[in-house]
């Protein structure tokens, strides 16, 4: 099989697992226990913590979560006032901000390019948006909006589930929602990066473990979401040299292609297209060991073409002819050539 749906889960790196097999093999400490062995596994918290902290703003504190959908849970949950968003954003924030519509809720439009540049309404009291669209690879202009979201008296909530480790997040914003295995850490754990002087309403209640966050953390997690981080800093420019090359290749054995989403603002390791007329169902038949997508891995049961490519303009027909493919830190050259050659070819049988 070769894998390209970076964008739903990344494969689990080396460095992370080396972090979680002492956690998950020898030492078995609770975190939050006063005694040793709890002190050494607070210690390897506290380790990873400051690792996931290293590729965000100062002033602010990181708050283990669940995963990445918890985190943007509790960041809408737990704010006050009207919500803005926009069309494209993922369902965890799209369906928390409906569950609290009550509130008042403005679902801001965005261009071709999938970029807003809406203006922040009056009296809204938090915006939430994405660094990197999950769906087209799209860049958010974010710093930008934090400040209207400011200027406006709102707080800003920045997605950066797709961009973490790989595009910068500006210092503007206030809350941050990230989850480990989209890094190349492992499933069941993301954070909540919460600015100095912003108090959220808590989510979850019972130990208060996490000041504000309740439940038991796992070392071996935590652990393996650190390394991959820590490893995400290391490789930065080496991550990028190899998925600007995948690009490239990408971008010409798919020349005859329409590409979805900006081709300047974005991130190079997504690349969703579209061909006129295309059949994905039959295309994913024919290319059974090929892995892709057709749009983001949480709505593909729905039935629904994409909500982020019908927000773009895109029509109904345009929408369900389009795939995404993603690469990353282990995908091959020549492995992406093979899969392209085999998904061009099934198509041309078309």
């Amino acid at each position: 099989m070769i894998y390209l749906d970076y964008q739903a889960t990344t494969p689990l790196a080396p460095e992370a697992l080396d972090a979680m097999l002492p956690w998950l093999r020898d030492q078995h400490g609770n975190p939050h226990s006063p005694h040793r062995a709890g002190r050494q596994a607070r210690a390897a918290v506290e380790v990873a913590r400051d690792q996931i902290a290293a590729l965000l703003p100062r002033g602010g504190r990181v708050v283990f979560t669940s995963g990445a959908t918890e985190a943007l849970n509790w960041a809408i949950k737990g704010t006050r006032g009207a919500i803005a968003t926009t069309a494209i954003e993922h369902a965890a924030v799209l369906d928390t901000a409906r569950a609290e519509a009550a509130r008042g809720l403005t679902v801001l439009p965005v261009d071709s390019d999938g970029r807003c540049n809406a203006d922040i309404p009056d009296g809204i009291g938090l915006v939430a948006t994405m660094l990197v669209n999950n769906e087209i690879g799209t860049i958010q202009p974010v710093a930008r909006m934090a400040e209207a979201a400011h200027a406006a008296g709102a707080l800003f909530l920045c997605d950066a589930v797709q961009g973490y480790g790989r595009v910068p997040i500006p210092y503007a914003v206030d809350l941050v929602a990230l989850s480990a295995h989209k890094i190349y850490g492992p499933k069941g754990i993301g954070a909540l990066w919460i600015r100095d002087g912003v108090t959220l309403t808590p989510l979850l209640h019972g130990g208060d473990q996490e000041r504000g966050r309740s439940g038991t953390l796992s070392p071996a997690l935590c652990a393996g979401f650190g390394a991959a981080a820590a490893a995400m800093a290391a490789r930065a420019a080496e991550d990028a040299a190899h998925i600007g090359r995948l690009w490239q290749v990408a971008t010409d054995m798919l020349a005859g292609w329409t590409i979805n989403g900006s081709t300047t603002d974005r991130y190079r390791g997504n690349l969703n297209v579209r061909r006129p007329g295309l059949d994905v169902a039959r295309l994913m038949s024919d290319c059974r060991d090929v892995a892709f997508s057709a749009g983001s891995a949480c709505a593909s049961g729905s039935g629904r073409a994409s909500h982020v490519l019908r927000a773009i303009g895109l029509s109904e027909a345009e929408a369900r002819a389009s795939i995404r493919l993603g690469w990353g830190r282990y995908t091959r050259e020549d492995e992406l050539q093979a899969a392209l050659a085999q998904i061009v070819a099934a198509a041309d049988r078309q």
